[in-house]
C-alpha cells in the first residue's frame, strides 16, 4: 500500500492522521505546483485529480482524505480518531461534515478564486467575484463553531478526531493566504493553539512547504 503524496493542507492532513495513528506507509511524490496531479499517469488512477491518494496493494486507488482515513483507521482501530462505537463515529462524521460545508470547502475555493487563481484558472471553473463572499463565509462558520467550543477541548469534545485535523490542516494554510483566525475568537484561537502545539503538527508539514511558502 503506498501514499500518493505531495505537498498540501489535504495530504498534510492525511499524513498527520498517519501521524497521530502511528501508522507508516511508503510514500510516492507527485508535483502539484507543475500538476502532475492533472494529468496522466496519475489522473488514470485518480480521475479526479486531487492530491492525496491511496493506492492498495492490488493496484486499486482509494481518493479524498476523509475515506482515506476512514479506510486506514478499519485497519488500524487503535488509536481511534474517527470513534470505537457507533455513536462516536457518527458523531464524528456528523462534525467533519459541518467543518468541511461552513468553513473549510469555503476557504479553499476563497484562495482558488483569488490568491491562487493563477494557478486554478486552468484546471477548474474559477469565480473570482464569489472569492471576498466565501471568505466571509468561512469566517461567518468560524464564529459558529467558536460558541459551540466553549468548554470543548476538541470539535468533537474530548477527543481528537479527523474533524480537528480537517479544520486545523486547512486552517494553518489559510492564514499564510489571507484569511486568518480572527483573534475575538477565543475558543477557536484556544484549539488552534492546542493542535499546534502536537508534535504532528510540525511533523506533518512537506519538506517543500518552507521553501514554497505555504504551509501544507
Amino acid at each position: 500500500m503506498k501514499l500518493l503524496n505531495s505537498m498540501g493542507p489535504n495530504p498534510r492532513m492525511v499524513r498527520m492522521f498517519m501521524i497521530e495513528k502511528g501508522v507508516e506507509l511508503e510514500s510516492l511524490e507527485h508535483d502539484v505546483l507543475g500538476a502532475e496531479n492533472r494529468k496522466p499517469p496519475y489522473t488514470d488512477k485518480n480521475p479526479g485529480g486531487q492530491m492525496p491518494a491511496l493506492e492498495l496493494d492490488d493496484g486499486s486507488v482509494l481518493a479524498e482524505t476523509v475515506v482515506i482515513c476512514e479506510y486506514l483507521e478499519e485497519l488500524h482501530p487503535s488509536p481511534a480518531l474517527v470513534g470505537t462505537t457507533p455513536q462516536e463515529r457518527a458523531e464524528t462524521r456528523m462534525w467533519t461534515r459541518r467543518v468541511e460545508q461552513k468553513i473549510t470547502d469555503n476557504m479553499y475555493n476563497g484562495f482558488r478564486f483569488s490568491e491562487g487563481l493563477e494557478r486554478f484558472k486552468d484546471r477548474m471553473r474559477c469565480l473570482p467575484e464569489a472569492a471576498d463572499g466565501l471568505k466571509a463565509v468561512a469566517q461567518d462558520g468560524l464564529a459558529w463553531l467558536d460558541a459551540l467550543m466553549d468548554g470543548k477541548e476538541y470539535v468533537c469534545g474530548d477527543r481528537l478526531t479527523i474533524a480537528d485535523l480537517v479544520l486545523y490542516c486547512c486552517m494553518d494554510f489559510a492564514a499564510g493566504v489571507g484569511q486568518s483566525l480572527d483573534p475575538s475568537l477565543p475558543n477557536i484561537s484556544a484549539w488552534f493553539a492546542r493542535m499546534d502545539a502536537r508534535p504532528s503538527a510540525k511533523t506533518s508539514l512537506h519538506p517543500a512547504a518552507e521553501k514554497a511558502g505555504r504551509r501544507g
